[in-house]
């Protein structure tokens, strides 16, 4: 029940977020306007200030309060209902009209990104839980040490019914070295990684706490994960340039536009199998849908934004397949990085 309601929480502030991203455009005022723009004093001509843009009339009501959380989280303005459809099956042409001007109709890339990354944490908070505070190593060592303790007890019982003083002997001295690797294994296990050393102190230091309480540092990772995953931005724009260097009509804005939409896809492609996979849809259907949608998705994106020939765009899908994994790399070593120093 309390993962529901948080989830709700953050789709809601996933919404609040993406209306700040995406302000109201076309949406006309309620009520009687008054003389004047109370924002900036401006005489009012129509529905909207002409000099800063805002409505003419404005609300001072709790209920105006779950009117605007009601338009962030249902329909972005409506304008989500002419967006995701061409996002799945048009994402050239979503683009390139993006490009081109038409803004009023769709919801910009960056509103709709903040929006399903705040719904694909939320979700899978939900559906994965909290991180438990446990590491594969520490299960490895466990059974390490549960194995050594066997074959010392087993020794033990030897000793015991040793019929000379050496065989005896040699049994003790076998149990020896089974304690001493018992206790090597238990070493190991209470400090695994806390002699690593990378010369950086924060990082070592970081490293440490990890050791020490491995739950809290992925949890730590996630949360660097949610709140810079708009870093993915930056880090796509240079390899998707290097594809065009030689066509100069395209600049970085449409190379950024492009990343964004294309990021839009990938989140919510992510959204949609891990909903699946929560209801039953078996793994080997997830991941073939993994493998082979988002090549097709880049293809016609490629295609249709640039307007590309079949074969170019199909030689950039590939190349923009081995861009976009290390681009994905240099994201995890960044948020690994800042998880562990932070």
């Amino acid at each position: 029940m309390t993962g529901g309601i948080e989830a709700a929480g953050d789709f809601a502030t996933g919404a609040l977020w993406s209306r700040t991203a995406e302000p109201r455009a076309g949406e006309p005022g309620h009520g009687e306007d008054p003389r004047l723009c109370l924002n900036c004093g401006t005489a009012l001509i129509g529905d909207f200030c002409h000099e800063c843009g805002q409505a003419g009339h404005v609300h001072r009501s709790l209920a105006a309060i779950l009117h605007d959380l009601a338009h962030g989280v249902a329909h972005f303005e409506g304008k989500i209902w002419r967006t995701l459809p061409m996002l799945l099956f048009r994402p050239g042409a979503l683009t390139r009209r993006y490009i081109a001007g038409e803004r009023a109709r769709f919801v910009s890339p960056l509103a709709l990104f903040l929006f399903l990354v705040f719904v694909m944490f939320a979700m899978i908070h939900v559906l994965a839980g909290e991180f438990e505070a446990t590491g594969v190593s520490a299960t490895i060592d466990s059974e390490a040490v549960h194995q050594l303790d066997g074959q010392i007890a087993q020794t033990k019982k030897a000793i015991a019914a040793a019929g000379s003083a050496d065989e005896r002997k040699a049994l003790e001295t076998t149990e020896q070295s089974l304690e001493r690797a018992r206790a090597a294994v238990a070493d190991e296990g209470e400090h695994f990684g806390s002699n690593m050393k990378t010369g950086w102190a924060r990082l070592d230091h970081g490293i440490k706490k990890a050791n020490e309480n491995p739950g809290l540092a992925l949890y730590k990772l996630q949360m660097s994960a949610y709140k810079f995953s708009w870093a993915l931005i930056p880090i796509s724009v240079p390899f998707v340039a290097l594809l065009f260097l030689w066509r100069r009509r395209y600049k970085l804005y449409d190379h950024a536009i492009f990343v964004i939409y294309s990021l839009d896809f990938m989140t919510l492609l992510v959204i949609a199998l891990s909903l699946l996979g929560a209801i039953g849809l078996g793994s080997d259907l997830i991941a073939f849908a993994a493998m082979l949608l988002p090549p097709i998705h880049i293809y016609k994106q490629l295609r249709g934004a640039y307007e590309l020939r079949r074969f170019s765009a199909l030689w950039r899908t590939f190349v923009l397949l081995v861009f976009a994994l290390i681009a994905l790399l240099f994201f995890i070593m960044l948020m690994l990085g800042m998880g562990l120093m932070g």
